[in-house]
């Protein structure tokens, strides 16, 4: 196998690494320098390894569980709330006030001649 045949094999086998060529961090031609002074060496491409996986073990989990201050979500969902009703009481007042309707005369109104025409 050549060294570009296994060069090929470890980037199909090192998926993080063609990321760093899509955001334009690196180039192949880099990588591949890398890969033809170094070889495949862990030490070399420990720089350039991201964790793709996000593991939660259950410890990890209560400790973020002990760190959520349930009154303060509490406080702050209240005060949205708060919010909303005042948005809201400002949008249906001004639908439903009657001094914004416009009303036509309620019986119609003598005709007065002053003038005698």
């Amino acid at each position: 196998m050549s060294k570009k045949e296994e060069f090929k094999e470890f980037i199909r086998n090192k998926p993080e690494l063609v990321e760093y060529i899509k955001n334009k961090e690196m180039t192949m031609q880099q990588f591949y320098e890398l890969y033809d002074v170094y070889g495949p060496s862990e030490e070399a491409w420990k720089p350039y390894e991201r964790s793709s996986n996000f593991n939660l073990n259950p410890s990890k989990i209560t400790d973020i569980m002990k760190n959520i201050n349930l009154d303060e979500i509490q406080k702050h969902i209240n005060t949205a709330q708060k919010a909303l009703g005042v948005v809201e009481d400002l949008t249906t007042k001004g639908t439903t006030n009657p001094a914004n309707t416009v009303k036509g005369p309620l019986s119609s109104r003598p005709l007065n001649k002053f003038f005698e025409d």
